[in-house]
Formats: structure tokens, C-alpha cells, sequence
């Protein structure tokens, strides 16, 4: 799948990610892969570092949806 449709695929999980990191920040808990919940209270770096991983990855994919380098 190329050109805009990719484009469009790219921002709206971009979109999801995002949500997903801003939820999680304002509610204090995240989800890992491995279906299990962090707590920002009792796990915090752990709880930060995959809050960070949501963010990191909505910018990897708007940057990979804006920069049309495929």
C-alpha cells in the first residue's frame, strides 16, 4: 500500500499511540505487552519508560507519515 492511504494508516495509529501515552500519563496506569497493568505509584520507572515508548512511537510515525520517504 503506498501514497496517501499509507500516509493517512500511519497518523491515525499515531493517533491511537498518542491517546494511549496521554491517558495513560493524566490516569497513572498503562498496560505492558504483556497484558499486565503498571502503576505510576508503585512502578514508576518502568510505568515511565513504556509511557514513553507510546509517545516515542506516535512521533516516529508522523514523522514517517510526513517525510514521504518510503
Amino acid at each position: 500500500m503506498t501514497g496517501w492511504r499509507s500516509q493517512y494508516i500511519d497518523l491515525i495509529f499515531a493517533a491511537i499511540f498518542f491517546g494511549i501515552a496521554v491517558v495513560s500519563t493524566f490516569a497513572g496506569k498503562t498496560l505492558t505487552r504483556s497484558g499486565r497493568g503498571l502503576y505510576r505509584a508503585k512502578d514508576p520507572s518502568d510505568f515511565w519508560w513504556s509511557v514513553a515508548f507510546y509517545y516515542i512511537l506516535a512521533l516516529f510515525l508522523v514523522y514517517m507519515s510526513l517525510s514521504g520517504d518510503r
